[in-house]
């Protein structure tokens, strides 16, 4: 026997290089995803889109967080929603922002009508520094901004610094 025969393949029936592999399977993984964004399903968030990447449910407000030396501020767009519909509450030094977002829209014509309503509702938590004053902090809701001030607690007056000695 000889060791051609041990060969499971011929020589005109070699396998696909690993390389060429790799790309018709990373070719394959970009269409999957494509088409699972347009269609159905976000493969790294698992949340229902509708075509094009419109989200059917919930949404995700952009927010904003400044620390300066004498206060931590937090700011959130919240378009089209009322300071009724927001809820701002803090537990452990972690701010948590919910709120439900309603929107319904009629319009009715002669031989037309058009109904469309959309719901979504959000929770976001956001940790805060240990040195912010959670009994001080103010919110404000204008025009679809939503701000929470935290001031930060004074410095210690009695800090007092420990020399290190070398052995």
């Amino acid at each position: 026997m000889a060791i051609r025969d041990l060969i499971p393949w011929k020589r005109e029936q070699l396998p696909v290089r690993r390389e060429e592999q790799d790309l018709f399977l990373s070719f394959r993984q970009e269409m999957d995803r494509m088409f699972d964004e347009f269609f159905g399903v976000a493969a790294n968030e698992g949340r229902a889109l509708a075509p094009w990447g419109r989200e059917w449910a919930g949404f995700d407000p952009s927010i904003d967080v400044v620390e300066t030396d004498q206060e931590v501020k937090v700011t959130a767009e919240l378009p089209g929603m009322d300071a009724k519909d927001v809820d701002v509450s803090i537990s452990h030094n972690v701010l948590t922002l919910k709120g439900e977002k309603k929107d319904e829209h009629e319009e009715k014509r002669e031989g037309y009508y058009r109904s469309e309503r959309s719901y979504g509702s959000f929770q976001r938590s956001i940790s805060l520094p240990s040195t912010v004053e959670a009994d001080k902090a103010e919110a404000a809701f204008d025009k679809g901004i939503l701000t929470v001030t935290f001031p930060k607690k004074a410095a210690e007056a009695g800090k007092k610094q420990i020399a290190v000695k070398a052995k």
